[in-house]
C-alpha cells in the first residue's frame, strides 16, 4: 500500500507481516473517529461540526483527536481510503489471463465485493458540496494513484514509471472515483442498497474506460 493508504489502517509493518497491536489499535481508533465525524456532519452539518464534539463522541480528549487528524474533515479519510484500499487488494488477485472487465464481473457474482455502508456513502455525497471534504475525496485517489501504478506495473513487467502505466493507473482511479460518486447519488435514498446493485456502477464506469477516447 501506499504510505498514506497504509497509515489510515495502521499497516506500516513490513510487506508480508502482520500489523503489531499497536497498530491495530490505531487504525481501529481512526475508524471510530472517522465513523462518529461522518455521523456529526451527515446529523449538522460539517461547519456546525466542531473537533471537541468529534472527540467526545468517540470518548477521548480534542488533544487526542489532533495528534491523528490535523484538521477535522481529514477525520473522515479512513473511510474513504477503506474502499479505494480494498479495491487495490482486489486488484491484487487480478489473473494475468483475465481481462479486467471480465475479473471485476466474476468478483461481483462470487459476492467478493461487499455492499457500500449508507455511512460511506453519505460521505461521498457530501464531498459533492464541501469544498474541504472534496479535497480529502480527491487526497484519498490521489495517494492510491501510485499503489495502482505499482500494481499494474507488475502484472505487465514494467516499471510504475512508464506514462503508460501511469496513464492506466489514473484511467482506472477515475473510474473507481466516478463510480463511488454515481453510486452515492444514485442510491441516496436507498441506503439498503445491495452490493450487486452498486457494483453496476463500477461495471459499467470500468466498462466506459476500456472503451479509450470517442475520438
Amino acid at each position: 500500500m501506499g504510505e498514506a493508504l497504509a497509515a489510515e489502517h495502521g499497516q506500516t509493518a513490513a510487506p508480508g507481516t502482520k500489523p503489531s497491536l499497536a497498530q491495530r489499535r490505531k487504525a481501529a481508533l481512526r475508524l471510530e473517529i472517522a465513523g462518529e465525524a461522518v455521523r456529526l456532519f451527515a446529523a449538522q452539518g460539517v461547519t456546525r461540526t466542531t473537533g471537541d464534539q468529534i472527540a467526545q463522541a468517540v470518548g477521548i480528549s480534542a488533544r487526542t483527536l489532533w495528534r491523528h487528524f490535523p484538521s477535522k474533515e481529514s477525520c473522515v479519510l479512513p473511510l474513504l481510503a477503506a474502499g479505494l484500499e480494498f479495491a487495490v487488494e482486489q486488484l491484487g488477485h487480478w489473473p494475468a489471463e483475465t481481462g479486467l472487465l471480465e475479473f471485476v464481473t466474476e468478483s461481483c457474482r462470487d459476492g467478493q465485493l461487499p455492499a457500500a455502508a449508507p455511512a460511506i456513502l453519505d460521505l461521498i455525497r457530501m464531498t459533492s458540496t464541501d469544498p474541504a471534504l472534496r479535497a480529502v475525496w480527491l487526497q484519498a485517489h490521489d495517494d492510491a494513484l501510485p499503489v495502482l501504478a505499482e500494481l499494474l506495473a507488475r502484472r505487465s513487467g514494467g516499471s510504475a514509471d512508464e506514462l503508460r502505466i501511469k496513464v492506466h493507473a489514473a484511467t482506472i482511479n477515475g473510474a473507481l472515483r466516478a463510480a463511488a460518486e454515481e453510486s452515492a447519488r444514485r442510491y441516496a435514498d436507498a441506503p439498503e442498497a445491495a452490493g450487486n446493485e452498486i457494483t453496476t456502477c463500477l461495471l459499467a464506469a470500468l466498462r466506459a474506460a476500456s472503451e479509450g477516447l470517442p475520438y
